[in-house]
């Protein structure tokens, strides 16, 4: 059984670093491999010490109670409380160049987004969507390291990758999709008004490639019950404007638990 949550105290308002383990078991956890080698000699980890711990449900305080040579095992103290996110957003991210991908996955990951989906575009470039099937594996890496940096308690899901038909398709939540088409309304206006914005809410962003929607996409989103809007009226790039959108939207989200 884990221990229950404590009366507060101050080591539990500590920025601590955090871990995602695969889970915990008898109040004991471990981390192995690349992330243990590193706490061990970069961190030079020692018995006694604290850090945090999630296993994707709850965020624990522990203290390691032994370093090997390829693995660190962890003794938890007591679970800490974790607010919740304050909604979840789903990013459908026409695929672009991998290098910018990754930054999209990074940053969305930061973000606190709930789940990534590479999306093939029209103007996506040729070739990308095969490639970004085997790419999958090495964005989950990427948003396991951005989910411990962002102490999340747990990393987004990354999705396989779909044709847009497949994205437009979903049908549940509040739905935008990024149009630089000039008359699209902000996205800030687009969204629920701060009463009515609530914790159980779902929403989808579809973000577009750098060459931009065709008329033929653009309909289907439409077509789909999908909301054109806008982030602004500077040209950005597409990872940049899915990243610009994602921010408004989880921002506008946590600023309403606030009021």
């Amino acid at each position: 059984m884990v221990a229950a949550p404590r009366t507060p105290c101050e080591h539990r308002h500590m920025a601590r670093r955090r871990f995602l383990v695969e889970h915990i078991r008898g109040n004991a956890a471990e981390l192995r491999g690349a992330e243990a080698r590193h706490l061990a000699r970069v961190l030079r980890a020692e018995p006694g010490q604290l850090y945090e711990l999630s296993d994707g449900a709850a965020v624990y305080l522990a203290e390691i109670a032994a370093v090997e040579k390829e693995r660190v095992i962890f003794r938890v103290v007591e679970a800490l409380d974790v607010p919740p996110a304050p909604v979840r957003l789903t990013l459908f991210a026409a695929i672009v160049k991998f290098d910018r991908f990754e930054w999209l996955v990074e940053k969305a990951t930061e973000l606190g987004v709930a789940a990534i989906v590479p999306v093939n575009a029209a103007r996506s470039e040729k070739g990308l969507l095969e490639a970004a099937r085997k790419r999958a594996e090495r964005w989950r890496r990427i948003a396991h390291e951005s989910s411990q940096q962002a102490r999340r308690v747990g990393p987004p899901e990354i999705g396989e990758p779909q044709s847009l038909a497949a994205a437009v398709a979903v049908g549940k939540g509040l739905r935008y999709f990024l149009d630089e088409k000039p008359g699209a309304p902000p996205l800030l206006s687009a969204i629920p008004q701060g009463g009515e914005r609530r914790g159980s809410d779902s929403v989808a962003l579809l973000t577009g490639p750098e060459g931009g929607w065709t008329d033929s996409e653009r309909a289907a989103a439409i077509a789909a019950g999908w909301t054109p809007v806008s982030v602004g009226p500077l040209i950005l790039r597409a990872e940049t404007a899915a990243i610009g959108a994602a921010g408004i939207v989880t921002h506008a989200w946590w600023a309403s638990q606030l009021e």
